[in-house]
């Protein structure tokens, strides 16, 4: 009786009053000061399920169209994203990968079995080249993850060199004599994973030390410069990102933040498609508390860094629902619907809003895994579909390197109980949040994101000294937000051209749907 009386108030909140103008906004055009990174679009493959077996690799013997072994659907689909960084082989599965195992001849590779997702064995037939090559083909960074928690210092050091050195070093010779001449272009070097939990369960302190030694022997080679990453907090671990700080400070170049919206880490999360209203707002509320936590351990690392030097990098972000019935244990494959897509486009806001100290972030994870761009199996061509989130990925793409510009909002609140998502109080969502930026070209590009599941917003948007001429822009709804794509069903949400667009000089009018996303590019 109690959740039917709280979705009831939640309805009634969703109900907002008519008005003139549901949503007014002022944006700034000329005082925008701080660039969005292109990395903030970051992806993450690990070791886990079929993100990269059946996902991203099929191996060059498969019937499946491939390229050199990258399954040709998948690698076209990424390019469109223009993926600008792309996180491996962990998660908690890089604590526990020995480098030297998977590099050299696939069939002489050794076996591992995966401890940590589902027992499965692993071939290690997509090894060093094999990640770094794909890098190549999507032009991606590559972020590498160390093992820390059962590697060794010379371990790491001598995969940086293997990777990074063009001298007559004997890693550099190992390497070419695998295949590879020239060194790749390694930037982000990760220095452990998840070092608080799976990846050695340890003490800030003791991981400080420890970092302190790994990153004087993962040297810079010839013309490279690593960026040197720490392996920082889980959400709401606040006296880790201080430790850390005080220990280490400068000599990281960043610090890494996981935060994932998730109904419960004891017992059921919730299943990714079969939800009601009440837990929907429940998740868009956690997901918006990313924005408190960025803002505490931001206030944390300005005290030691007042300039800002150290990023801070939210390199594991998004949903975490039950796995699919009748899916592999452990190997985290789910359902990606209509309120996937509001989490991704809302994060991504937050992540704009926070471009001072916020370099990098990266979505989990790119295939099959969680909240993914894109789902596979393994039967043959065409088995492949495009979820709701990478569709804001896409719709997003503008906002890449652009400038992001203040905006003043006036929108309604929803109401929002807490109970039942992990760590969540009572809180207010806005109706529609906002995020804006200027192109290098001088267009801007708007991205609107309307949380009510029942009511359009009428939007006025005044643009500070501009004059306005063109507007282009594309939504994704849905008709429940429910809504998910199958391979049956691979179009039941997707974008299509918006074209509710009223200009008149610096003022933009449009009606955004309910339960929408809605990007928009103005010249």
């Amino acid at each position: 009786m109690k959740n039917y009386i709280i979705s009831l108030l939640l309805s009634a909140a969703a109900t907002l009053p008519s008005s003139a103008q549901d949503v007014t906004a002022t944006i700034h055009v000329n005082q925008g000061q701080n660039r969005i990174p292109k990395e903030i679009y970051g992806q993450f493959a690990e070791h886990l399920g079929s993100c990269i077996y059946g996902g991203l690799w099929v191996g060059p013997e498969s019937p499946i169209a491939n390229t050199q072994g990258y399954r040709n659907d998948v690698l076209k689909a990424l390019q469109e994203l223009k993926v600008p960084v792309l996180r491996w082989p962990g998660g908690c599965f890089a604590d526990e990968y020995h480098w030297m195992d998977g590099i050299g001849p696939r069939e002489n590779r050794p076996k591992m079995q995966n401890n940590n997702w589902g027992g499965t064995i692993e071939d290690n037939s997509f090894g060093t080249h094999e990640f770094l090559n794909l890098c190549e083909l999507l032009g991606a960074e590559p972020y590498i993850s160390g093992n820390v928690g059962s590697g060794t210092v010379e371990e790491l050091a001598k995969w940086v060199e293997y990777m990074t050195s063009d001298g007559e070093t004997p890693m550099a010779k190992l390497r070419r004599q695998n295949g590879r001449e020239k060194s790749w272009n390694v930037k982000y070097l990760g220095v452990g994973n998840e070092s608080w939990g799976c990846g050695g369960n340890m003490r800030p302190e003791y991981y400080a030390d420890l970092f302190r030694r790994y990153s004087v022997y993962c040297r810079d080679y010839d013309n490279h410069k690593l960026y040197k990453i720490a392996s920082g907090a889980s959400d709401y671990d606040y006296n880790w990102t201080q430790v850390l700080m005080d220990n280490v400070g400068h000599r990281m170049d960043g610090v890494s933040l996981h935060y994932y919206t998730v109904k419960g880490w004891n017992g059921s999360k919730g299943s990714a498609t079969n939800f009601n209203h009440q837990e929907y707002y429940q998740t868009i509320s956690k997901c918006l508390q990313i924005e408190d936590v960025i803002k505490k351990h931001s206030d944390i690392m300005d005290k030691k860094d007042p300039q800002k030097r150290i990023g801070l990098l939210v390199d594991e972000w998004g949903t975490w629902w039950d796995e699919e019935p009748g899916t592999i244990k452990g190997h985290l494959y789910q359902q990606n619907t209509m309120r996937d897509a509001m989490v991704a486009a809302l994060s991504l806001n937050v992540f704009h809003r926070h471009t001072d100290r916020v370099k990098m972030a990266n979505i989990a994870q790119v295939v099959n895994v969680l909240q993914s761009m894109i789902l596979t199996d393994t039967k043959g061509p065409g088995h492949m579909v495009l979820t709701p989130t990478y569709h804001v990925f896409h719709m997003y793409r503008d906002f890449q390197e652009a400038t992001y510009l203040p905006i003043d909002v006036k929108t309604d609140s929803i109401a929002v109980p807490g109970g039942g998502m992990h760590r969540q109080a009572d809180g207010k969502i806005p109706v529609v949040d906002v995020s804006a930026a200027k192109k290098q070209d001088g267009t801007i590009v708007i991205a609107l994101a309307n949380t009510s599941l029942e009511k359009a917003q009428d939007v006025e948007l005044a643009l500070d000294n501009a004059t306005l001429k063109t507007a282009t822009g594309r939504v994704l709804t849905g008709k429940k937000v429910d809504d998910y794509n199958d391979f049956e069903h691979p179009d039941v949400v997707k974008t299509t051209d918006f074209k509710n667009i009223k200009l008149k000089k610096n003022t933009v009018k449009m009606t955004i749907p309910a339960m929408s996303v809605v990007v928009v590019n103005l010249k």
